[in-house]
């Protein structure tokens, strides 16, 4: 048999056809390979045996041994509960039980010696144990001095009996056979270097440790390997490209002196200018530039893009920038008109509601070179669309666009791939950018522009309704305007609109005199457009509205954001959703919403965003939270594939995983050298499409 790990999960003693297809469809649970690293979530120390007068109800689960005095029920049918007195001999607690009453009355005998274990909690002035696990005293049980592991179970399983410590003993039948079949996968130097165990250690010691150093020690070193191998594919793809794509050299810089010194409206923050030079070092290098733009809603990323634009028209060739919304497309095709007519630039936008008599001279001014530069939306990627010589592609709000999308840019362009620059409104934490785009160069802009007053953001409950219509209206009667959006709750469409109607009808029972627009998902385009474009005209004064309003629009005399039930919005969301305001020189204000009971992870996120408006604290805060699948939205979320890291709390770990990787493809490109084989021969031991290469195979 070629490889043990790819043996079918049914095969293991104890597990059989029935309970595999219930593994697989449940847990993804296909072969020995995916069971050993399914890996514990959390441990409950069973090292130690706590006498009753230590327990507080601060632990987080206690191990007891005694003796049950006595039981008593309390109350009937519904609110019925079983009390159990258990004694130590110098103290006693009580162990509680909901359900299963009459069940557990027939297996518990007084008087015997048990092993008791559970979580302590304080009712009134007492502190219990619910739903406690019992088992009689044995041998075995008290002389246990390991970690239990946790693992994750679905409520399906559970059902059919397969609990966390079946899978447990499916682990311990697991490793009987598969200890001899683990090998080595990171060469011997790196592990002393880095003070790992082996691979075979590790893995022995994240399923069954006896001591806590032993824990710490297996998840270090799993944890370690799993984001070195990530950053080493990651590096390896940056360095082929880098060596196979040679890129248009755009050193020409008299265009953008004259912009500098005749057309810039205003002096540079010191971030801009540190990101323009970053930008220009690669144009000019002749390889090909993939550079991620990240910079907080209102930073000044725009006028950077139309910077490297005019390097690139100052190098013979043409620049187009992709947008996710016809609405974003249209705002950066007006704010770069201004410039481009002053400066005798040729500019045009193509979305999908261009007319196809307007397309045709779009499409040959393109393709003769008379356009320089091209603004739009997925239109952009059409066939038809061809330039003579696009020399830079800009991609904003990347994470709306797939990869695929992005690579399609790049076929524009018959003989050298063109500069492509990514951009972001959503601040990246540090360990994601380097994880979902360690294949390209990161700027950052983390300056607002002079002028830009922080938003003000207060925390107010469903109570004070009045208090926040009062201030709604002395802004609109200062001449401002405001915004009030509404949560999408995805289960139903239905429900969506009608909270959002609700709160229509409470506006403009509350402003009759107050002109108000409508937005959400379900209009037709063109009547979300129309709507924008009256509230951008200031035709109205209050924008109502679901979250389709978070990329986008820029209304200067919007100084008003009102968030409804705030705490059903992610961090990220509601930090995007407040960069719509305070894009003027007004101060801008905005108002977080929620009803009275809050969830921890939401005082937090409330919290968080009323201290401040720093979009990188803001984001490390998110994904500590909500960890990075939900950060970056589904489609990124399989271009990591983790087993045990977490880039929420592995920051340290993941810069020294880089820095080791890094390090030997400095020294050995190819990993030829003998001290590499180990690595070179763990990455052709997996499929070509594994994006996980540290994975056993």
């Amino acid at each position: 048999m070629s490889n043990f790990f790819e043996t079918s999960i049914e095969f293991l003693k104890g597990v059989g056809p029935q309970r595999a297809a219930l593994l697989q469809k449940e847990l993804k649970i296909f072969n020995y390979g995916d069971l050993i690293q399914r890996y514990p979530f959390r441990y409950e120390d069973r090292t130690k045996f706590y006498s009753i007068s230590e327990v507080n109800d601060e632990m987080p689960y206690v191990q007891l041994k005694g003796k049950f005095t006595d039981f008593e029920i309390i109350g009937t049918k519904y609110k019925k509960r079983l009390v159990g007195y258990f004694s130590d001999g110098k103290g006693e607690i009580e162990m509680v039980w909901f359900q299963r009453v009459d069940w557990v009355i027939k297996k518990i005998k007084p008087n015997i010696e048990y092993v008791v274990f559970g979580k302590p909690t304080r009712f009134g002035n007492k502190i219990n144990i619910a739903h406690p696990e019992v088992e009689p005293a044995t041998e075995n049980n008290l002389k246990r001095n390991s970690f239990q592991p946790i693992y994750p179970i679905s409520e399906k399983l559970r059902a059919r009996y397969i609990d966390s410590k079946q899978i447990a003993k499916f682990q311990f039948e697991l490793f009987k056979t598969a200890e001899q079949h683990i090998r080595e996968t990171l060469p011997e130097n790196l592990r002393i270097q880095q003070k790992l165990i082996s691979k075979r250690e590790a893995l022995k010691n994240i399923h069954f440790a006896k001591t806590q150093e032993l824990l710490m020690a297996a998840q270090q070193r799993l944890k370690f390997e799993e984001l070195f191998f990530i950053q080493l594919r990651l590096i390896k793809m940056k360095l082929v490209r880098q060596g196979k794509f040679k890129g248009e050299v755009f050193n020409d810089t008299n265009l953008l002196t004259k912009f500098y010194k005749e057309q810039l409206p205003f002096e540079l923050t010191e971030a801009q200018k540190k990101v323009v030079r970053e930008i220009y070092s690669d144009l000019k290098s002749g390889k090909q530039m993939n550079r991620l733009l990240q910079g907080d809603v209102g930073s000044g990323k725009t006028i950077v893009a139309f910077i490297c634009m005019l390097l690139a028209i100052g190098g013979e060739a043409q620049a187009a920038l992709m947008a996710p919304t016809e609405i974003l497309a249209q705002q950066h095709f007006s704010n770069l008109k201004k410039y481009t007519d002053k400066m005798g630039i040729t500019i045009a936008l193509l979305t999908g509601s261009v007319k196809k008599s307007q397309r045709k001279p779009i499409h040959e001014k393109l393709e003769s070179g008379e356009l320089k530069i091209l603004i739009g939306t997925h239109a952009l990627l059409e066939e038809e669309v061809k330039f003579k010589k696009l020399g830079l592609a800009i991609i904003d709000e990347q994470h709306r666009f797939g990869v695929a999308q992005r690579s399609k840019l790049w076929q524009k362009n018959a003989d050298v791939y063109p500069h492509v620059l990514v951009m972001t409104a959503t601040p990246i934490p540090r360990t994601l950018a380097m994880t979902l785009y360690g294949d390209l160069e990161i700027s950052t802009i983390d300056e607002l522009p002079k002028g830009r007053k922080p938003i003000k953001t207060r925390h107010q409950f469903d109570s004070q309704r009045l208090k926040v219509n009062g201030f709604i209206r002395s802004q609109v009667d200062a001449g401002r305007q405001v915004y009030v959006v509404y949560p999408l709750i995805e289960e139903s469409e239905k429900l969506d609109l009608k909270h959002l109607m609700d709160g229509y009808e409470s506006m403009t029972r509350a402003f009759p005199d107050v002109p108000i627009s409508i937005v959400h998902g379900q209009m037709k385009p063109e009547a979300k457009d129309f709507e924008m474009a009256r509230f951008v005209k200031g035709e109205t004064k209050i924008m109502v509205a679901t979250t389709v309003i978070e990329v986008g629009v820029d209304v200067p005399n919007a100084s008003v954001m009102i968030i409804e039930s705030a705490e059903r919005f992610g961090l990220s969301q509601l930090h995007q959703l407040r960069g719509r305001v305070g894009r003027g020189a007004e101060q801008s204000f905005c108002i977080l919403i929620t009803s009275f009971k809050l969830s921890a992870d939401s005082k937090t996120r409330i919290e968080t965003m009323v201290r401040t408006n720093n979009g990188f604290e803001i984001a490390e805060t998110d994904l500590k939270l909500r960890g990075p699948g939900d950060l970056m939205g589904t489609q990124q979320s399989g271009s990591l594939d983790l087993l045990i890291a977490d880039l929420g709390k592995d920051g340290k770990i993941l810069q020294q995983a880089r820095d080791a990787a890094n390090q030997i493809l400095t020294n050995d490109p190819a990993l030829a050298k003998p001290e590499n084989v180990l690595i070179k021969h763990q990455i052709e031991s997996l499929r070509k499409t594994a994006v996980n290469w540290s994975r056993i195979s």
